[in-house]
């Protein structure tokens, strides 16, 4: 076989395991990244090829020549546009104050408490040892937006997880860059890293925003042909990506990674004609590159540098795991608006990805050549350990530690950012629940905003759109617009193509809401919803006080009874079990509710309603549902 067909067939290879793992991760439910790096390792030289005779590994050192640093670049300068272009202002605005600590004070932390570990765990110098804590600052979104795909966390968690993983990729490349030219040099001083370090950023920004504004234009005021102006939208933006980081890399090594974060971001808030049609292609593209990097990167790792590391190892990725990171996260999130499971959560997952892997074998090449081959074996195999070590860990249980610190939350689709669903979703938002809201004014979108709600902008009749904001995770759907056509349309579309648990409809014309219910449609009836509460003003002026500060200073919730310590006991056993301040008011068992009497007795199943104060019904709910 000639060796260009021989190439053919190795990229051919790569891309069918690459559509295979992502298939798999689809089943299985974890991030495609385990079977990427499991596919790399089995068809590169330390894997089937050692188990079985005659069977040749299908990726070497050798299958790529020394094209495997430029086509890794390449693909790497897809990825990083592809998350920044996703780097929406809506998406920035869920978590603005931890993004910005996650990416200055926790990138720090990462550096600094990474090379320290190194520096005594492996007995390294100090230049080395922050070449590696620079490199493992970088979290990506390679790793992070499989995970986020699979573990359906709330809104502001993925927006400063993303966020972070786009940022930290550019600066830790570009610093591990100027770490590494410190390196090599005798005598570095702080001035020339710093300059450096700058100069390198500042040629990467300026690239990024002169590619952005030509496509801006292009795709803004230049005639594209009608018959193909998405096809052309598409090609338009891939090749402005790999421009700005060719340009950029030219002028500055690694500066390209930068350039086409900035363009990226700028693009994906640039509000582009055919945008949907350049994110799906985009998506497609970046599916295949990615699956390229980490099968043949993967290929090459070499057991023997793993190895040779020792208990240090070891010792370099507990800490980076379970000490660096979290005090990071930590620190960056205190006084956030994030539950402390949440915090956990974002401590706990934090895998290394594609910018530390790639960076990392350029450099050992050239450490190498300079002849530091035990810097250049340490550096690859330490980046290698905690790269796997991550992800596979933090990657393949990210799902199973989500479920265990209860941080999946309920999501609820409000169609309508007026009054009632502004009213609504504040209500929700306060007991826990993942809000998000879908308004097409431009001014209830910006007050719903303002309120800190998650809003996509949009008709809520249009499936996409559902789609967009989350229907396929969604357990409540609210139609809750002025017309009752869209909210009856809303509806329908909520249970025939959704499948949604609850879809409650509001009805504004008394008249239709037999029609409602006719169709199998859960109907709130404006007008009789005013009846009845200026009729608890009148006749109930205490409950209908009370009522008005659920969620605030008091709630009603109802619970199943799951928890097997409360199988069996009476409400008044289970009355003195509970904290002060709630009440048992009602208990529904197969389909009938009651009030009970001290000596109903319960049974697995039931549903409990408490009464009282939030804190002490929340008390109440996990007492009898634990991670409810």
């Amino acid at each position: 076989m000639s060796a260009g067909a021989e190439l053919i067939a190795i990229v051919a290879a790569i891309i069918g395991l690459g559509v295979a793992a992502q298939l798999l991760a689809d089943k299985f439910q974890v991030p495609s990244v385990l079977f990427l790096i499991l596919a790399g390792i089995l068809f590169g030289p330390e894997g089937l090829g050692n188990w079985i005779p005659y069977v040749d590994p299908l990726i070497t050192r050798d299958s790529f020549g020394g094209a495997l640093s430029a086509i890794v670049g390449l693909s790497v300068a897809i990825i990083v546009f592809e998350g920044a272009f996703h780097l929406t202002r809506e998406k920035l605005r869920e978590a603005p104050s931890a993004t910005l600590k996650l990416v200055s004070l926790g990138a720090i932390i990462a550096l600094v408490g990474t090379a320290v570990v190194v520096r005594f765990a492996l007995d390294q110098p100090w230049d080395v040892s922050l070449l590696i804590g620079s490199l493992l600052v970088a979290t990506g979104p390679t790793v992070i937006t499989p995970i986020l795909e699979v573990v359906p966390a709330r809104d502001r968690v993925e927006a400063a997880l993303e966020t972070e993983g786009v940022v930290n990729d550019v600066t830790a490349a570009i610093m591990a860059v100027v770490t590494f030219e410190v390196v090599l040099l005798e005598e570095p001083t702080v001035n020339a890293f710093v300059s450096d370090f700058a100069r390198r950023l500042g040629i990467g920004i300026f690239v990024g925003l002169v590619v952005a504004a030509v496509i801006w234009y292009l795709l803004r005021y230049v005639d594209l042909s009608p018959d193909s102006a998405p096809q052309n939208a598409r090609l338009i933006v891939l090749a402005g990506a790999l421009v700005a980081y060719a340009a950029a890399t030219e002028l500055a090594s690694e500066s390209g990674i930068a350039a086409v974060a900035t363009a990226g971001m700028l693009l994906g808030n640039a509000d582009l004609p055919y945008e949907e049609n350049i994110t799906e292609f985009k998506g497609d593209i970046t599916l295949l590159v990615l699956s390229f990097v980490f099968i043949a990167l993967a290929a090459l790792l070499r057991f023997n540098d793993l190895l040779a590391l020792g208990i240090g190892g070891i010792v370099v990725v507990l800490a980076v795991a379970l000490l660096v990171r979290p005090l990071g996260v930590l620190l960056s999130t205190t006084g956030d608006r994030y539950t402390f499971n949440e915090r956990i959560f974002m401590s706990v997952v934090g895998p290394r990805g594609i910018i530390p892997a790639s960076v990392a074998t350029l450099f050992a090449v050239q450490l190498q050549a300079q002849g530091m081959t035990d810097a250049a074996n340490v550096l690859v195999g330490t980046v290698f350990l905690v790269i796997l070590a991550t992800v596979v860990f933090e990657g393949g249980f990210a799902r199973h530690i989500a479920e265990y610190l209860d941080v999946i939350p309920m999501r609820v689709l409000i169609i309508g950012g007026g009054k009632v669903g502004r009213a609504l979703a504040e209500r929700l938002e306060d007991r826990g629940e993942n809000v998000v809201i879908i308004e097409r004014e431009t001014d209830m979108i910006e007050l719903a905003r303002e309120a800190g709600f998650t809003v996509h902008k949009g008709d809520g009749t249009d499936t996409e759109l559902l789609r967009k904001a989350g229907a396929d995770n969604a357990k409540i759907v609210v139609a809750a617009t002025g017309d009752d056509d869209a909210n009856l349309l809303i509806a329908q579309l909520a249970e025939s193509k959704f499948d949604v648990e609850t879809i409650i409809a509001r009805a504004n014309n008394p008249d239709n809401v037999d029609a409602f219910e006719d169709l199998g449609v859960r109907t709130i009836d404006a007008s009789m919803a005013t009846a009845w509460a200026i009729d608890n003003v009148i006749e109930r002026p205490a409950l209908s006080n009370w009522m008005t500060e659920i969620g605030r200073s008091g709630d009603v919730q109802e619970v199943e009874v799951t928890s097997q310590d409360h199988v069996g006991k009476t409400i008044e056993e289970l009355d003195s079990e509970l904290p002060n301040g709630v009440l048992i008011a009602l208990v529904g068992r197969d389909g009938n509710t009651e009030v009970p009497n001290e000596n109903f007795t319960l049974q697995e199943g039931d549903h409990i309603t408490f009464l009282g104060r939030k804190e002490a019904v929340r008390d109440a709910i996990d007492l009898c549902h634990p991670h409810a």
